[in-house]
């Protein structure tokens, strides 16, 4: 039985032993050879990982780390919810279309978050980044953080000490929060008292030691109205409570109208509220000639759109320096291709010796050259081609520009140029011609297409390093000669609008990746060669 039941499907089914004829290749540890195959492959190829980790590693800090803070500061808005939290919150439920400034709640809790913001500094802060959206905003916040301290809210610190004395005592204030139920039952004071004492923390003084600020009896006050005290458990609040309705008050509305008007003006209010979100498309906006207002996406007014105009300037300047360093490098690159070597290495050296000179020196010189009492214009005089009277403008203009840099980069058109060119036989221009080919017919039919790889490659190079120049515009340029990346070294350097230059920066991007993918539809990135 026990020979009948071997002979069954299953047995017949089962693989052959490792090892037997039939069976699985094993190595010479006796493993598969196919796992041991993979194995010695995934450690081949973390050993290759490893090699360039250290250039992977340099990579992302130096480049793709950089380049997604950009993409990050062109959206993140966190400052004015930060800032302002107890605002931001109330403002929700204003209407921005009511053409009337906010009630008095928000001016409650503006007036603690204005406190706290300037006691840290970051009261301007907040100013710079709303300046940007409204003029006048940095010189509002900044002359009422000097003056919040001095709002007569020290009425609400005199009648409660009155009431009671210990409410003087800093103990007093540490006992209460630490109550779960004294803090239910005073929400806003736990709110600030959180915040004021991580502000003594940075400062490294201790809250049970600190004098308590007139904000906290204000925000007393205004819980002790708002709740009537219920759930705490500190006889305290229940006293106050039941005589906070017979207190003396202040129109914290008022204090700040006094402080300036302009926090009368709803468009302040209305910009505060439109850009409260932590993250905001208002730099971009900005970036294509349009703002966010508390009535929505507007254009900007004609006199302040330059972005666009920038942003068409550097692409249309961009090309005419590839197209002017094309016109200029191929015969040159042609003539290097086809001299002897020892000749064109030597001519190759002219060609390099702009790399060994200062790119600051280069564009000063043609800034020399270019001026009306320049070299080329003394020259016209002399020769009698132009008149003393008239001398020719070409600085502070596109055409100085786009003279200074084709010379800058013409280096970067002609090496690729000449590295393609080396590599196309002469023969096929004598076959061509043989068979009957004029030189024009010989070069444009069969030399041409296979330079046009070299071509591809220059004129990336070359446009890409263009598009983002802004030294040599910024000397020569003058007005209307600078490009959309003038705008964004101002903005990160000057103006310190990072958001805005991130912004700028992000579009140049999309703009040369978009560009990038047109021309490798079109002609094929494969196609683009060094040599």
């Amino acid at each position: 039985m026990s020979d009948l039941k071997s002979t069954g499907p299953q047995a017949a089914a089962a693989p052959p032993p490792a090892g037997e004829p039939g069976g699985p290749v094993l190595a010479a540890d006796g493993t598969p050879l196919k796992r041991s195959l993979n194995r010695a492959l995934r450690r081949q190829k973390l050993r290759a990982l490893m090699l360039i980790a250290p250039l992977l590693l340099f990579v992302l800090l130096t480049f793709i780390a950089p380049i997604a803070d950009m993409l990050f500061r062109s959206v993140e808005n966190q400052i004015v919810s930060e800032t302002l939290p107890e605002t931001v919150v109330v403002l929700h439920s204003w209407d921005s279309e009511s053409g009337e400034a906010p009630a008095e709640p928000v001016f409650d809790a503006f007036y603690v978050d204005l406190f706290l913001a300037q006691e840290q500094k970051l009261h301007t802060r907040l100013g710079s980044r709303l300046n940007y959206e409204k003029t006048g905003m940095s010189s509002l916040f900044r002359k009422s953080g000097r003056r919040v301290g001095k709002f007569d809210t020290d009425i609400y610190t005199d009648q409660l000490i009155a009431l009671d004395p210990s409410w003087k005592d800093p103990a007093t204030w540490v006992a209460m929060m630490a109550d779960s139920g004294d803090r239910a039952a005073l929400p806003f004071t736990a709110r600030t008292w959180d915040r004021w004492v991580a502000y003594l923390a940075t400062e490294g003084d201790d809250p049970a030691k600190t004098k308590i600020e007139d904000v906290l009896f204000t925000t007393l006050y205004l819980d002790l109205r708002a709740t009537n005290g219920s759930g705490a458990s500190d006889a305290r609040i229940t006293q106050a409570a039941q005589a906070a309705a017979g207190f003396e008050t202040v129109s914290l509305r008022d204090q700040f109208a006094d402080a300036d008007k302009n926090w009368m003006d709803p468009e302040v209010w209305g910009t505060i509220k439109a850009f409260s979100p932590r993250y905001t498309p208002g730099y971009f906006l900005n970036s294509v000639d349009m703002q966010k207002t508390p009535h929505g996406i507007e254009t900007r007014p004609e006199n302040q759109q330059i972005y666009m105009m920038l942003f068409k300037r550097t692409i249309f300047m961009s090309l005419v320096i590839t197209l002017s360093c094309v016109m200029l490098g191929y015969p040159v690159a042609w003539i290097l291709a086809n001299l002897p070597t020892r000749t064109a290495n030597l001519l190759m050296i002219l060609v390099l010796l702009p790399f060994w000179t200062s790119l600051l020196v280069r564009t000063s010189a043609w800034k020399v050259m270019l001026q009306q009492q320049g070299v080329i214009n003394d020259t016209l005089v002399w020769l009698g081609i132009v008149d003393d009277a008239d001398r020719l403008v070409m600085i502070n203009n596109q055409f100085g520009t786009i003279v200074a840099m084709t010379h800058i980069l013409l280096p970067f058109m002609i090496l690729p140029l000449y590295s393609v060119m080396q590599t196309i036989q002469p023969t096929y221009l004598r076959a061509a011609k043989s068979l009957g080919a004029t030189n024009w017919t010989a070069f444009w039919r069969v030399y041409f297409p296979q330079s046009v790889p070299g071509i591809g490659a220059g004129s990336i190079l070359v446009f890409i390093l263009s598009i983002g120049y802004y030294i040599t515009p910024e000397i020569v340029g003058g007005t209307t000669g600078t490009f959309i990346s003038n705008r964004i070294a101002y903005h990160i350097s000057s103006s310190l609008n990072w958001g805005l230059g991130a912004a700028l920066g992000a579009i140049l991007l999309a703009a040369v990746m978009l560009l990038y993918w047109a021309y490798d539809k079109v002609v094929g990135i494969d196609n683009v060669k060094l040599g």
